[in-house]
């Protein structure tokens, strides 16, 4: 009896003594701050990238409008060789100046498209398509090579103003 006696004791204080055990309590919350400089600064530099890249992209975007309202007006334009010829005209204003580009006409027009451009262009019904008073006749190549030179030729570059 003095067995059960011993271990009903140490049964007993066993329970007392998990019962009096506290809970563990909880850590403290993980701060999402950097704790370092380092982390600041590389923040500091992908934000002045990202600014520059955006900014580049904007500049990009709007240095290249005249190609897209060429590209929408070729559309338009159907094969009708003095449309084109007009459209032409007026991107390479845009991109090249109208002191170089304002006074080509005939053989010298196609010549400097010819040289500016990923494409031939024939002088065909190009060079003629803006002086005569009656339809040309439409040439299918015309418009495939339109659409080449806008967005195949590589404008000088301007410095920002």
């Amino acid at each position: 009896m003095s067995d059960e006696a011993t271990a009903a004791v140490d049964n007993d204080s066993l329970v007392e003594l998990i019962n009096q055990l506290a809970e563990v309590p909880d850590p403290a919350p993980v701060s999402m701050v950097p704790q370092t400089a380092g982390w600041l600064v590389l923040a500091g530099i992908v934000l002045a990238v990202s600014a520059w890249r955006g900014w580049r992209t904007w500049q990009h975007y709007r240095a290249n409008a005249y190609r897209r309202a060429a590209l929408k007006a070729l559309a338009q334009a159907g094969d009708d060789p003095a449309a084109v010829s007009g459209i032409l005209k007026r991107a390479a204003m845009a991109a090249y100046g109208r002191r170089r580009v304002a006074g080509l006409s005939g053989p010298a027009w196609v010549t400097f498209l010819s040289e500016t451009g990923a494409g031939e262009f024939e002088e065909t019904a190009l060079a003629r398509a803006a002086y005569q008073r009656a339809p040309v006749e439409a040439d299918p190549g015309l418009l495939a090579a339109a659409r080449a030179w806008v967005t195949s030729h590589k404008p000088p570059e301007v410095a920002d103003v």
